[in-house]
C-alpha cells in the first residue's frame, strides 16, 4: 500500500522524531510511506495534486489535526475526480489544547475527525479532550503512548558540551546542570524560570540551566536575535521582557543557551544531566521526558495534563506549579539521595511497562490495516 504521510517536520523536534518513527513501523509491515512537510503545501488543493500522481496515493496519515489533517480533506483539481483517500490523523497536542479555543479551526478539525477512518491520542486525558471539544465518534479514537528508544552517543564530551553552551569554569564536573530541552516557541516557555533560577544560581553557583532546542517560531526567534543585539531595546510583552532578561543577565546568572544537537548528542547530555527539565504551557505526550526516565534521569516538569499523565509527583518525577515551587523541589532532588534514587526507577520502569516501542508499531500497523 501506497501512503502519504504528512507532519511538522522541523528537524530536531518532538513532532519530527515521532513522524519518523511512525513511518519506520508501517514500512516494517511492507508498505510504502512517503512522509512530507506539511508546512510545504499551502492548501488541500496541492495535496490532492500529490495524491493524483502515478501511482496514486492509496491512503494518508496526518500527525496534527488542524496542521496536516485539514490537508486531507480533499479538493480535486478536476471536479469530477475525488481526490480524497481513506487517512487517519494523530493528534499532536497543540491541536487540542491550543487549535480548539479558535473556532473557526475547531471547525475544521471536526470534518477531519469526521471523515477520519481512526485518530490517535496520546493519552487517555487527550482523548478525553477531544470527546468534550471535538464533535467525534469516540469508538474511531484510539489512545495508543508513545514508544521510545533512546541511544546516548559515546564519543560525547560533557566539558566540551558545557563550555560550546558558554559555561566555563575549572570546577565543571561539581555543577548540577538541569537541561531544558524544547524547540524556541511560546507554548514551550522555555524563558518561564528564567529569573527563579537566576536567583537561586546567586546562592548556589554550581546549579546551571541549559536551554537547548530548534528555533522553531520564526517571530520569537527574531525577537530573541533583536534583543540579543541591544539591551536597551524598548519591550512591551512578557515574554519579550523575559527574553530581554536571559540575554542582558551576565554570565553568572547561570542560565545558558545551548546550540541544538543530533538525538544521540542529546541523550549523552541528558545523562549527564542533574534533571531534565520541562516549562511548557501546553503538552500532547513530551518525548524529552520520556527519554530521560528511559535514560534514568530524573524529571522536573510543570504541572499541566500532557505532563501529568505520564509524571506522577514524587514517584516518576517531580511537578511544580509556579518557578519558585521548581527551585524548592529541585533543591530536594539534590540532597533528598532516595528521593532521586525512587523517581529514577519508577520512572525507567514507567517507560518500559507503557512506552513499549514494539507494542506502539504492532498498533499503527493494525490501524494502516484499516485503510485498505
Amino acid at each position: 500500500m501506497k501512503l502519504l504521510f504528512l507532519a511538522c517536520l522541523s528537524p530536531k523536534t518532538g513532532n519530527c522524531t515521532t513522524a519518523e518513527r511512525i513511518r519506520a513501523h508501517i514500512e516494517s509491515a511492507g508498505h510504502t510511506c512517503e512522509l512530507r512537510d506539511a508546512a510545504d503545501f499551502k492548501s488541500s488543493a496541492e495535496v490532492a495534486s500529490l495524491i493524483e500522481q502515478k501511482p496514486p496515493f492509496e491512503g494518508a496519515i496526518a500527525i496534527h489535526l488542524f496542521k496536516g489533517g485539514r490537508l486531507l480533506l480533499g479538493e480535486a483539481t478536476v471536479p469530477s475526480e475525488n481526490t480524497q483517500v481513506p487517512f487517519g490523523v494523530v493528534f499532536g497536542g497543540t491541536d487540542i489544547n491550543e487549535d480548539v479555543k479558535v473556532e473557526q479551526k475547531r471547525a475544521v478539525m471536526e470534518q477531519v475527525l469526521l471523515k477520519a477512518r481512526f485518530a490517535v491520542a496520546f493519552t487517555d486525558k487527550l482523548k478525553a479532550e477531544a470527546e468534550v471539544f471535538l464533535l467525534s465518534q469516540s469508538s474511531k479514537i484510539y489512545v495508543q503512548p508513545q514508544g521510545i528508544k533512546t541511544e546516548a552517543a559515546q564519543s560525547f564530551c560533557w566539558s566540551e558540551f558545557l563550555r560550546r553552551s558558554g559555561v566555563s569554569g575549572e570546577d565543571v564536573e561539581d555543577l548540577h546542570v538541569f537541561l531544558l530541552v524544547c524547540g524556541l516557541r511560546r507554548v514551550k516557555d522555555p524563558l518561564y524560570l528564567l529569573e527563579a533560577f537566576s536567583e537561586w544560581h546567586t546562592e548556589n553557583p554550581l546549579v546551571v540551566l541549559i536551554i537547548i532546542g530548534p528555533k522553531i517560531d520564526p517571530v520569537f526567534t527574531e525577537e530573541v536575535e533583536a534583543i540579543s543585539k541591544s539591551c536597551v531595546r524598548p519591550v512591551v510583552s512578557p515574554v519579550s521582557r523575559r527574553v530581554l532578561l536571559l540575554l542582558c543577565f551576565s554570565r553568572s546568572a547561570g542560565v545558558y543557551l545551548a546550540q541544538e544537537r543530533s538525538q544521540e548528542e542529546l541523550h549523552a547530555a541528558m545523562r549527564r544531566s542533574a534533571a531534565l527539565v520541562n516549562s511548557s504551557v501546553s503538552e500532547g505526550m513530551s518525548a524529552a521526558i520520556l527519554e530521560a526516565m528511559d535514560l534514568e534521569v530524573p524529571v522536573v516538569a510543570r504541572d499541566i495534563p500532557g505532563n501529568t499523565a505520564v509524571v506522577q509527583h514524587e514517584v516518576t518525577g517531580l511537578l511544580y506549579s509556579s518557578p519558585q515551587e521548581f527551585v524548592r523541589v529541585s533543591q530536594r532532588l539534590l540532597v533528598d539521595g532516595e528521593l532521586r534514587e525512587r523517581v529514577v526507577a519508577n520512572g525507567k520502569r514507567y517507560v518500559e511497562e507503557h512506552h513499549s516501542l514494539d507494542h506502539e508499531r504492532e498498533a499503527y500497523q493494525r490501524l494502516v490495516d484499516t485503510l485498505h
